[in-house]
């Protein structure tokens, strides 16, 4: 494969989960401060080799989907079939539709602590072969038990547990998947490919990546998650001064007032203290090192991408952001009226429940600047979760 090589994620996310009890299925159970599925997309994200996710989702979960993930990345979402293989072949033909790739790496929404060496050594198997897959060997003891009595032991020694995701050419799996027997139900893509004659080649899996499936492997999962992150604190503030012939952003929600707040972008003071509440706890500096006032591509600009940039900043550090605390101060307008939507759409942006989210307005009693309505402030706390060495 040459370096210049099309490599598309493909990833399942369309089953109901009931094993892992609760309402929700498994995917969008939330993890260590977020979303199942939002930590598995951030995990095939953050690996540099990969340059487009494909989603595939059941039916009616869109919009569900969109407000865990936000506006994270993602090339298309494709209603799945009754069955994994079903879903898989709907997946690649959407893939082919758009142009198709070189490699697809096919994964399980249900595991989402994928380390980028395992995308590592699957990619550069295929430099080989036309599929690869992790795996881990057989540490237990196997016996036969059909009668509920122990029987004969099984040799252990070329036996292997197989995770996700797997690896393959792409036009190789799909040509697969439309020559396999509809009336067959295959246990994984791997086996897909095997059938059509093609060699799939072994590599090290990782712990990491076992599947939750049942209650105990959530419970397992929040321990672990626990047991080696941090809880960093950041604070911001910021303020803008009211204008004429301006419109007025806070929190991503334009307000109609008669005056808006004057800036190098569309000086959404809300937005603007998040960010730097965000990168505060992260200790990477302010809005304006990252966004400087004097570069000409930031003028108007809208600030929810500021905002997108500092939530790819934590999720970048593997982290995940626990709650945001907003309070805007001025006299007027009220945003009592907005709070609903400012919230909402701060979830949308940082793709965090919309319960992590708290926007409260307060005026100074007519004192200072706010009090004399020359301008508004904002003040946000923000509470990040972050691994410990982070």
């Amino acid at each position: 494969m040459t370096s210049h090589s099309r490599t598309v994620a493909l990833l399942v996310a369309a089953g109901q989960g009931s094993r892992a009890g609760g309402e929700a299925p498994k995917q969008f159970r939330i993890v260590g401060g977020k979303a199942v599925i939002a930590h598995t997309v951030d995990a095939l994200a953050a690996h540099g080799g990969i340059d487009a996710l494909y989603l595939v989702i059941g039916a009616g979960q869109e919009a569900k989907v969109r407000g865990l993930l936000g506006d994270r990345s993602i090339a298309a979402m494709i209603e799945g079939a009754d069955s994994r293989r079903g879903s898989v072949r709907a997946g690649l033909e959407a893939i082919a539709r758009d142009g198709g790739a070189d490699r697809v790496l096919i994964h399980d929404a249900a595991r989402p602590f994928l380390p980028g060496a395992v995308i590592d050594r699957l990619l550069a198997a295929l430099d080989s072969q036309a599929g690869a897959i992790p795996v881990l060997p057989v540490a237990d003891t196997l016996v036969r038990g059909e009668t509920g009595v122990m029987g004969d032991g099984v040799a252990r020694d070329a036996l292997f547990r197989v995770q996700t995701p797997q690896a393959f050419a792409f036009d190789t799996i799909l040509t697969a998947h439309r020559g396999w027997d509809e009336a067959r139900e295959a246990t994984d893509d791997a086996g897909i490919l095997r059938a059509g004659g093609h060699d799939v080649m072994l590599v090290a899996g990782d712990e990491r990546l076992e599947k939750l499936t049942y209650p105990q492997d959530f419970a397992r999962a929040e321990a672990q998650l626990a047991s080696t992150r941090t809880v960093r604190v950041g604070m911001g503030y910021d303020v803008h001064r009211l204008a004429p012939d301006e419109e007025l952003w806070l929190a991503g929600v334009r307000v109609p007032h008669d005056r808006g707040l004057a800036g190098h972008s569309d000086a959404d003071v809300a937005l603007h203290a998040i960010v730097d509440a965000l990168l505060g706890a992260l200790a990477e500096g302010d809005i304006g090192s990252h966004f400087p006032p004097s570069d000409p591509q930031w003028r108007g600009a809208a600030s929810d991408q500021f905002l997108a940039y500092a939530r790819d900043r934590v999720v970048t550090r593997g982290g995940s952001i626990d709650h945001v605390d907003l309070t805007i101060i001025c006299e007027a307008p009220k945003i009592g009226p907005y709070r609903d939507a400012m919230r909402t759409r701060i979830a949308q942006i940082l793709a965090v429940p919309l319960e992590r989210i708290s926007v409260k307005a307060t005026t100074t009693e007519r004192l200072g600047f706010a009090g004399r309505r020359e301008g508004i402030a904002a003040q946000a706390v923000a509470t990040l979760s972050l691994p410990a060495l982070s």
